[in-house]
């Protein structure tokens, strides 16, 4: 299919291109990008008045499936992401069973080629059934094209097996994306330990539970000149902690998730599920701290940690509920109206942290951005309408927010993967 979007303004990290131009795509592949372009497409796209970004690669996803399909499934996981403008999406382990040898990564890739519009990358988990007690068939899982491990869900406690994990990752150019939570901390907690927790008489999660793993595992990243990503960044610590590894020359990045970024524990109406995430909403003092790193490149992404669950799970005392957020539908819009519109950061700056630091940390050459001979994985962003999340127009089985209803400005009009149109909401 040969595709023509005309009018847009190009937003494109990799090549510093910030203006309206015209984007030519012809077999999956950027072809022309400039002005007033004239070739002959199959379908024109007007996006006057939209930005023309890179498709978002959202790292953080978990789709459910394999065995918890009741909650997603390759094909809702993937049209919610499309819909979102995500073009590529790196699937959690914690899938039932857990992903953890070469034969499973193998499947679930070529399920996802015929049952998902987004590109699927399955990561593999560091050890066997995340039971944190022998590592897992790394090297057959890299082969399959994994891409990175992760213990999602949990961080590996032991922190020799961690370490060998991570060498062994390393040799076969994979990257650790680390769920930092010393479980021993945890004790019990539900949400933010500080005072709302007090008032709603629950248990807290303090910020050591997080900054005691972030520490290890950045000095076991530095002792073996690994790579690691941390995931779902949440305490000022962190944030303090990869802005100190990094000027040391310690092959970190980190990540933050918009719930992160824009809610705190104060927000927290009642004792109820649907607040109920983990890492959980941290204090005032956190949330301007992840800002910040967002802002001036100590956190180098912008993804979702997208964790759907039935209402049944979650709504009910955040003692009883399951934790998990999702996101994969409304990141964009939540980025735009709450770091761009409110001058955090600029409209290049989400583009980079949403699509190509993605594609960078991943070694995704071909993606991540809008330039002759990449594969036309494309988002058209209409910044102009004003309007509340609504979770019953979500494609995801997953309604499980606590942003329904919020005010957003800011849509997905369009998506393209490999030059395909996959989401068109005119359409």
């Amino acid at each position: 299919m040969r595709v023509l979007i005309q009018n847009g303004h190009v937003v494109d990290p990799a090549t510093g291109l910030d203006e309206q131009c015209d984007v030519f795509i012809s077999e999956n592949k950027i072809k022309k990008v400039g002005k007033n372009l004239q070739d002959d497409a199959d379908h024109v796209i007007d996006a006057a008045g939209c930005y023309v970004m890179p498709g978002f690669i959202d790292l953080h996803v978990h789709l459910r499936d394999p065995g918890l399909t009741n909650k997603e499934t390759l094909e809702t996981g993937g049209k919610a992401a499309v819909r979102g403008g995500v073009t590529t999406v790196c699937a959690m382990p914690n899938t039932s069973p857990i992903i953890d040898t070469k034969e499973k990564v193998e499947e679930v890739h070529q399920r996802a080629a015929t049952e998902s519009f987004a590109r699927v990358i399955q990561l593999g988990s560091m050890t066997k059934g995340e039971a944190g007690q022998e590592l897992s068939d790394i090297k057959g899982m890299a082969q399959a094209g994994c891409m990175a491990l992760s213990e999602d869900g949990k961080s590996v406690m032991n922190a020799s097996l961690f370490r060998k994990a991570m060498r062994e990752a390393d040799e076969q150019g994979l990257i650790i994306f680390s769920h930092c939570e010393d479980i021993s901390l945890v004790e019990g907690g539900v949400m933010n330990a500080g005072k709302r927790a007090e008032q709603l008489g629950v248990k807290g999660i303090t910020n050591s539970v997080e900054d005691v793993i972030t520490a290890r595992d950045i000095l076991i990243a530095k002792e073996l000149d690994a790579r690691l990503h941390l995931c779902h960044c949440s305490t000022k610590d962190s944030v303090r902690m990869i802005a100190l590894a990094k000027q040391d020359g310690v092959k970190v990045t980190g990540e933050v998730c918009p719930h992160h970024f824009i809610l705190t524990d104060e927000d927290i109406p009642e004792n109820n599920g649907i607040w109920k995430m983990n890492p959980p909403l941290r204090s005032k003092e956190d949330v301007e701290a992840l800002r910040q790193g967002l802002k001036d490149g100590t956190m180098d992404v912008i993804s979702t940690d997208h964790a759907p669950h039935m209402m049944s799970e979650k709504d009910k005392p955040m003692e009883k509920s399951a934790f998990g957020i999702v996101g994969l539908e409304t990141s964009a819009c939540l980025t735009y109206t709450e770091l761009v519109e409110k001058g955090v950061l600029t409209m290049m700056q989400m583009a980079e942290k949403m699509s190509y630091n993605p594609a960078k940390i991943l070694g995704l050459e071909d993606r991540g951005s809008i330039s002759e001979g990449k594969t036309a994985d494309i988002v058209v962003f209409d910044p102009r309408p004003e309007y509340c999340i609504d979770v019953n127009t979500f494609y995801s089985k997953g309604k499980n927010t606590p942003f329904h209803g919020w005010p957003v400005k800011g849509e997905v009009r369009c998506t393209l993967v490999d030059g395909k149109i996959v989401y068109n909401k005119e359409a």
